[in-house]
C-alpha cells in the first residue's frame, strides 16, 4: 500500500513539472513575439499589420525548397558534395556570376580590326575531340577568323573543354594550370568557353574543374541560377554525329506553316532514376503524346539503375531500344 502511496505521488510530481516546464516555455514565447512584435516599426512610428497567410515564392520549385543557398540566395546543387568539393564548386562556379558585357568584356579591343575571333594554337601532344574540332573549324573558316591575336576581339581556347564529367575518357587533366599560362587569359576576359558536359553522376554540378574568371560561357543545360543574362549564351546539347555544316540547299521550305515535318519535338536520352534532373526528365514524360511530340527515355544510367527501377523503366527501356 505504501508503495502504491509513493509511486503515485511520483506521478504526480512529473506531471506538475512538465506543466510548469510548458507554461514556463509559453510564456517565454509569449515575451519573445511581443519584443519583436515592438521592433517591427515602419519609418510613421506604426506597427506592420499581421500577415495571416504565408506567401508562397515559386509553387514550381518544390525540388529546390530544402537546397541550402548561398548568401546571395542563390540555391547551388551541392547535396552530396563535400566540405572541400563545395568550396572548390563556389570558387570554380558561382565567383564571377554578376558578370555583364559592360563590365566583364574590354570593347576596345574590338575597335582596332573589328569583331574577329582569334583561336590559341593546338599544343604538342593536346588531343581535341571531334565534336570540338568541328566547332573550331566553323570559326576559322569564317570571315570573323583571325591568326593574329593582336587584331582579336575575341578569344577560343584550343583546349577541350566540351566534357567536363570526370569519369569521361574525354576529360583534359591539369585545365587550371593549362589556360593560366595562356598569354592573353587576363582572367578570361574576351574569351569565349564552350562546355556540353560538366560535373559527374549523380548530382552534376555545373563545376568546370577550372576557374572561367569573366569568360563567357556558351554552356548547354546550364541552371538558370547559374546563368548570367546578357552575358552567357545557352546552346543545344548535340552529339558528335552532328554534321559541321547544313544539309543540302533547299532542305527547308520558305514560310512553310504549319511545318511539313511529322514530328514536333523528339527525344531521345537517359531518364535519371535519383539525383539532380530526375524530377525535370520524369516531368518530361507528361508532355509524350506517341504522336508528333515523342520522348524516348531508358532508365540505364549508372551502375546501380536497378535498385531505383519504377514501373515504367521496363517499358520505356523497350521503347528506347527500338
Amino acid at each position: 500500500m505504501q508503495a502504491k502511496k509513493r509511486y503515485l505521488l511520483v506521478s504526480l510530481g512529473a506531471c506538475l513539472l512538465l506543466l510548469v516546464y510548458l507554461g514556463g516555455l509559453q510564456i517565454r514565447e509569449f515575451h519573445q513575439h511581443r519584443h519583436h512584435l515592438r521592433h517591427l516599426k515602419n519609418p510613421s512610428g506604426q506597427d506592420h499589420p499581421r500577415q495571416r497567410w504565408p506567401q508562397w515564392i515559386n509553387p514550381l520549385s518544390t525540388y529546390l525548397d530544402s537546397e541550402e543557398k548561398d548568401e546571395d540566395g542563390t540555391e547551388p546543387q551541392l547535396r552530396h558534395a563535400s566540405p572541400r568539393e563545395s568550396r572548390e564548386i563556389r570558387a570554380n562556379v558561382y565567383k564571377n556570376r554578376k558578370c555583364r558585357m559592360d563590365t566583364c568584356f574590354d570593347f576596345s579591343l574590338c575597335q582596332r580590326s573589328g569583331f574577329k575571333v582569334y583561336i590559341y594554337p593546338l599544343q604538342k601532344g593536346e588531343k581535341i575531340s571531334e565534336s570540338y574540332q568541328k566547332i573550331l573549324t566553323t570559326i576559322e573558316e569564317s570571315r570573323l577568323y583571325t591568326s593574329d591575336p593582336r587584331q582579336a576581339c575575341m578569344f577560343v581556347l584550343s583546349i577541350d573543354t566540351l566534357d567536363r564529367d570526370q569519369l569521361s575518357v574525354q576529360y583534359v587533366h591539369s585545365m587550371k594550370a593549362k589556360i593560366q599560362s595562356l598569354p592573353q587569359w587576363n582572367n578570361g576576359r574576351n574569351h569565349l568557353i564552350f562546355n556540353l558536359y560538366s560535373g559527374t553522376w549523380p548530382d552534376y554540378t555545373e563545376d568546370l574543374g577550372f576557374d572561367i574568371g569573366q569568360a563567357i560561357l556558351a554552356k548547354a543545360s546550364i541552371g538558370i541560377d547559374n546563368f548570367r543574362p546578357n552575358f552567357d549564351v545557352s546552346i543545344p546539347l548535340f552529339s558528335k554525329d552532328h554534321p559541321q555544316k547544313g544539309g543540302e540547299k533547299g532542305y527547308l521550305t520558305f514560310n512553310n506553316v504549319p511545318p511539313s515535318r511529322k514530328y514536333l519535338l523528339v527525344f531521345k536520352g537517359k531518364r535519371y532514376l535519383t539525383g539532380i534532373g530526375s524530377e525535370t526528365r520524369n516531368a518530361l514524360y507528361h508532355v509524350h503524346n506517341g504522336e508528333d511530340i515523342i520522348l524516348l527515355t531508358t532508365c540505364k544510367h549508372g551502375k546501380d539503375w536497378e535498385k531505383h527501377k519504377d514501373t515504367r523503366c521496363d517499358k520505356d527501356n523497350d521503347e528506347y531500344a527500338k
